[in-house]
């Protein structure tokens, strides 16, 4: 055979139609793609939906403005802090070494309680000086006294005499004249035992100064000074010498101040109604009303300083603590005239963010942080007053970057 018809019949033919696979064998390799498709997807579900970590939040619950709930409704908020009326640095009123302090901090004293004492050995000495030369002096008034009760004698007898022509007028006018010198004398000495009385009561003084006392009852926030140093009333001495013992707050004279608006102050009056919500404890609400507006605004702030008393005292509230006041609603105020209470709901700051331009917040729905579009409005400390949710609605108080809608989160206890 040539070789030109042996390479025709090893060629392949290109237009015989391919051989086709089986009907069956098509369906099981669909059915296998399908099952590993629809596995992947319920796995990936499945992982997602419980597999996938929470993220921690902690939640906050909105607030209305009205701080007194179903009562009067809130005119006005401010911020500001508790201030104590009554509070002293109890220092001495001489110079001296501390030998000992008998306060510490949190400890509870009455008025005229000793706090401390200072080296007396010095005022010790000058009281015992004074008092024997107020005792020396009282000798000295007793012998004057002695004498001129014999001189007065001595002028009864003359007087006798004269009239028996037994002693000359002369005679009588000396034993006289010596009656008045002495009695002179004796004047002039009692005002030297009053002289001598008054330095002992100067140097009492100066011995009880050396005993430090509490001007009143109050609660000791800071001890200053320790036994061996130098206390002044002065600051001598430079960084060596204490100004102070302690320093007391009368807790009783606990009130606030806050920061009011100029533009709103007008919603303010003495004595009307408010609810002070400390920042340590938001949920307890005290009772309190306006003491007085100081009658001066702050020109770098445009706000007005408000005194407010507080009706309920408790050990929890301290002084510089954060306050929240609601100015209430006065109701002996004609309607017409009552301002309206602003709108919205009271969150935190730090839980509004910025997503794609909006400000928003994440409310918590079961597990899941559901992102709400609000509206912000005035600030109070670190609240905000906002739209868009309602009151009583949970949500993260400060949420992360990595927060998104509907993602899973878990709440902190």
């Amino acid at each position: 055979m040539e070789k030109s018809e042996l390479l025709q019949q090893l060629r392949i033919d290109r237009s015989a139609p391919a051989p086709r696979a089986g009907r069956g064998a098509g369906v099981w390799i669909g059915a296998v793609a399908g099952v590993l498709v629809l596995g992947l997807a319920v796995g990936g579900g499945w992982w997602f939906m419980h597999d996938a970590k929470a993220i921690e939040v902690d939640a906050v619950t909105a607030n209305a403005p009205s701080a007194a709930g179903t009562g009067p409704l809130a005119v006005l908020q401010a911020t500001g802090y508790v201030t104590a009326r009554r509070q002293a640095t109890v220092s001495a009123q001489i110079t001296g070494t501390l030998t000992d302090v008998l306060i510490e901090e949190g400890e509870r004293v009455e008025a005229g309680q000793v706090l401390a004492h200072l080296e007396n050995t010095a005022q010790k000495a000058q009281l015992a000086q004074a008092e024997a030369g107020y005792r020396a002096a009282q000798a000295q008034l007793v012998q004057l006294g002695t004498q001129l009760a014999q001189s007065k004698r001595d002028v009864a007898r003359a007087e006798e005499l004269v009239g028996r022509k037994l002693v000359s007028k002369q005679a009588v006018e000396l034993a006289r004249t010596q009656v008045d010198s002495q009695a002179a004398l004796v004047e002039s000495q009692r005002r030297q035992v009053d002289v001598a009385k008054a330095a002992v009561d100067g140097a009492q003084v100066q011995l009880d100064y050396c005993t430090i006392r509490a001007p009143f009852a109050g609660v000791v926030i800071a001890k200053a000074a320790q036994p061996g140093e130098i206390v002044s009333p002065l600051s001598a001495g430079g960084g060596f010498t204490r100004t102070g013992v302690g320093t007391i707050v009368d807790m009783e004279s606990l009130e606030v101040e806050v920061d009011v608006n100029e533009s709103y102050i007008n919603r303010v009056t003495a004595k009307q109604p408010v609810e002070a919500v400390l920042d340590a404890y938001p949920e307890w609400k005290i009772p309190g009303h306006v003491i007085a507006i100081i009658p001066t605004a702050d020109r770098g702030k445009a706000t007005v300083k408000v005194r407010v008393a507080m009706e309920r005292k408790d050990e929890r509230i301290v002084p510089d603590m954060g306050v929240r006041v609601s100015f209430l609603e006065d109701t002996n105020k004609p309607k017409a005239v009552a301002a309206e209470p602003p709108k919205g709901v009271l969150v935190p700051s730090a839980s509004i963010v910025q997503r794609d331009g909006r400000s928003v917040v994440f409310a918590l729905d079961g597990d899941r942080a559901r992102m709400r579009a609000v509206t912000p409005g005035q600030t109070y400390a670190d609240q905000r007053l906002v739209e868009g949710v309602g009151v009583g609605t949970r949500i993260v108080r400060e949420p992360t970057t990595e927060l998104a809608d509907g993602a899973r989160v878990a709440v902190r206890k």
